[in-house]
């Protein structure tokens, strides 16, 4: 690290968990972060003022007006442009040394497992049962840790994923459950409950890229913002799980 690097990541440096062998691993890292809206927001944001030396960026859709209550990452400015290149100028002003590459296409299996096998951890920021389904498959054939969240109404979830030998996936979860439409157009959102999910999805990722502390591997975190309630729920690995189940 340069002068400039050791003073703007000071604070940061300052944790004995990270100090400059963390803040180094974050820097040469590449992080893939799927869906810019209202979780991938805050996630591509923390990440690339964290350090990460590369986040790759992935979305297909443009910025919308609705978006804006809550995908703090756009602006009216970038209303009708890809959520991509919205995304990449917001990240240039904020840390221009972060590199950023764009995936601005609807991607297939195989377009999922090739940007999957490039990068060190993955930010499922989707909302919909298809696309997690895809990455955790993704994820667990190339052996790469995902941190999955999601958000609707007033609450929210985030998990890590396939970080260890053993370890549940998420369809050991949710198993061959239907498509539910979870999506914030359909049910609502109050815009900090996406922020929260989204900053807890950062700190999972910087902890893996790290080795920082403990992370939600086995755990299934539950936040409740209308109660203000937290609960923390172990899961198990499924033994006959297709995607994972024959795992060594």
């Amino acid at each position: 690290m340069n002068d400039d690097q050791l003073l703007q990541y000071s604070r940061q440096i300052m944790l004995p968990h990270i100090d400059v062998r963390g803040q180094e691993k974050l820097l040469d890292a590449t992080a893939l972060i799927i869906g810019l809206g209202g979780l991938g927001s805050p996630v591509a944001m923390y990440l690339a003022v964290a350090g990460v030396g590369r986040l790759i960026l992935a979305d297909y859709d443009e910025v919308d007006l609705s978006n804006l209550q809550r995908q703090i990452i756009h602006s009216r400015a970038q209303i009708g442009n890809p959520k991509t290149t919205s995304a990449r100028d917001m990240l240039q002003r904020l840390n221009p040394d972060c590199e950023v590459q764009l995936i601005a296409t609807k991607m297939d299996d195989e377009a999922i497992g090739k940007a999957v096998g490039n990068c060190d951890v993955i930010i499922d920021c989707t909302d919909n049962f298809a696309s997690r389904f895809a990455i955790n498959r993704a994820s667990v054939e190339q052996h790469v840790p995902l941190v999955s969240g999601s958000a609707i109404r007033w609450e929210g979830q985030v998990s890590v994923f396939n970080d260890r030998p053993g370890a549940p996936c998420y369809h050991c979860l949710y198993g061959d459950s239907g498509e539910l439409d979870s999506r914030c157009s359909a049910n609502g959102i109050l815009a900090p409950v996406a922020g929260i999910i989204g900053s807890l999805q950062a700190t999972e990722a910087i902890k893996l890229i790290t080795g920082a502390g403990e992370t939600l591997s086995g755990r299934l975190l539950l936040v409740d913002a209308l109660e203000m309630q937290l609960r923390s729920l172990k899961l198990n690995a499924d033994p006959h799980c297709p995607v994972c189940g024959n795992r060594t």
